[in-house]
């Protein structure tokens, strides 16, 4: 069967078509500038790049725009809109109402809609997405995938906070961690690849991007995780502060005179490798490239951001007991040696040792540790519309 996976941002549309056979991506692609002035990027397998530039008003004209390219008689992926089985959505926020992946009703929407509040940027356009293609495509099953269901299995002690507990009671303020499709998806897969027992295994995964997150994970089930509430806590990520002293939102507001909402822009938009970089970039290849230029600012942002991500490790070893192998995956985890060099040269204590020349090979599983390693460290990249597809076929 093949199955249309959606993304849905608030001005953005991403997409993948998949037959869930031979997990074939047999078209693929982006909608921009949503509510602007509109950029469809369509690309079948095998074919160069097309890039059509058109009005998109609303989901509702992106989507129209993806299905008619995927049926076009000279460069479409499909015959007829027939052949598509399922649609998979990627959606944010499933609060504490979904541990899992499910087939999309008015019971589900409903549900999402009232986690607009945890996730006001991602949940509306979700359902914007989903909205809109079961009024394009009637009677074609979906699914809805949530980000945060593979971290449901946190105990209370790993996602509570030091709060007053009425407000997890009124508000379920908690920690409930995202990035959950690509951490279960290459937790599971380098169980595989490094021929673990799935049931006997304490594995940690470094999903590190322009948003960052790590994730301890015991028997195949999220132990602890780094994002929190929201996708802000946690590691030093590319526009995001991570973890501050909660004081310092008060101390900024008052020198630089901002309202709440200010500071959450400073916080979220202007802050990690961006801000520590003295505005250099967010782009791990601009911060090297800094570096190696001699710009001290860059090297900070390099060096603060690899020592978070040990720091997180590290923990998380002790709130396992241990820990049998480690993953790098995302766009930094999977494509930056010097930030794995970086982070593995404060685990010695693990008994690791870093093999140099396969952590310099990037585009494929590789086990980037030496034979002798106590701890297996492998680089595995991530593909959370694979697995948007795998999820989508279980249930429909």
């Amino acid at each position: 069967m093949n199955v249309l996976v959606i993304n849905c941002g608030s001005s953005s549309l991403k997409y993948q078509l998949i037959n869930s056979e031979s997990e074939e991506v047999l078209a693929k692609g982006l909608c921009e500038r949503i509510g602007i002035d509109g950029r469809l990027t369509y690309q079948k397998a095998g074919c160069d790049k097309e890039v059509t530039d058109a009005p998109m008003p609303t989901h509702k004209e992106a989507i129209q725009m993806v299905l008619d390219a995927l049926v076009n008689e000279k460069t479409g992926a499909i015959s007829s809109l027939a052949d598509v089985s399922a649609v998979g959505h990627r959606v944010v926020h499933g609060g504490e109402k979904f541990a899992s992946s499910v087939v999309i009703n008015g019971e589900v929407l409903k549900a999402i809609e009232e986690c607009n509040d945890l996730a006001p940027l991602h949940n509306p356009a979700n359902l914007i997405g989903i909205n809109a293609c079961a009024e394009l495509m009637p009677g074609v099953p979906m699914v809805a995938v949530f980000d945060t269901a593979f971290h449901q299995t946190m105990p209370e002690k790993a996602y509570l906070y030091g709060l007053p507990y009425e407000y997890y009671e009124k508000y379920k303020v908690r920690r409930y961690g995202f990035h959950g499709t690509s951490h279960s998806f290459v937790s599971k897969h380098m169980t595989e690849f490094l021929g673990l027992d799935a049931n006997n295994s304490k594995v940690i995964v470094a999903h590190l991007g322009n948003g960052a997150s790590i994730s301890a994970v015991v028997n195949g089930k999220c132990a602890d995780t780094s994002m929190g509430l929201t996708p802000l806590e946690g590691l030093v990520m590319g526009t995001r502060s991570g973890d501050i002293d909660p004081a310092i939102m008060e101390y900024i507001a008052k020198k630089e005179d901002l309202d709440i909402a200010g500071v959450m822009n400073v916080l979220n938009k202007k802050s990690g490798v961006l801000g520590i970089s003295g505005g250099l970039s967010s782009d791990f290849r601009d911060l090297e490239e800094g570096m190696n230029s001699g710009n001290k600012l860059a090297e900070n942002a390099i060096d603060v951001f690899s020592y978070r991500v040990a720091k997180y490790i590290g923990s998380y070893v002790a709130a396992m007991n241990g820990v049998d192998a480690i993953a790098f995956t995302a766009g930094i985890g999977e494509n930056a040696p010097l930030v794995r060099r970086k982070v593995l040269s404060y685990l010695g204590y693990l008994g690791i040792t870093i093999d140099e020349e396969a952590n310099g090979k990037r585009g494929s599983d590789c086990v980037i540790s030496t034979p002798d390693s106590k701890v297996k460290v492998a680089v595995i990249p991530t593909n959370e519309e694979l697995a948007i597809c795998r999820e989508t076929v279980a249930l429909v």
